[in-house]
């Protein structure tokens, strides 16, 4: 079955324009995680590490990878942010 998928390019913030609450937390969420997850996967981090590292289990950086936001703030992902860059620097 051929089913079409309209893709559009959109700028700006994609939460605000989803109509999603808090789309400009959203955002920040999204972009702190984004950091964090480059840093732990150019350096070769494991999970388990990354994990000890931010002084949080195994599932919740496995969920902080995938995306899966719900559970953090921005203050704490912010913080987590500021270990690893401390631990490992800036990788882009």
């Amino acid at each position: 079955m051929n089913e079409e998928i309209n893709i559009q390019k959109i700028s700006g913030n994609v939460f605000a324009k989803l109509g999603l609450a808090n789309p400009d937390e959203l955002l920040v969420k999204a972009e702190l995680a984004r950091k964090i997850s480059r840093i732990i996967t150019q350096n070769n981090i494991a999970q388990v590490e990354a994990a000890q590292l931010l002084g949080i289990d195994k599932p919740k950086i496995y969920a902080l990878m995938k995306g899966e936001l719900s559970g953090f703030s921005a203050e704490r992902l912010f913080r987590f942010l500021n270990t690893v860059l401390l631990r490992y620097g800036n990788c882009g």
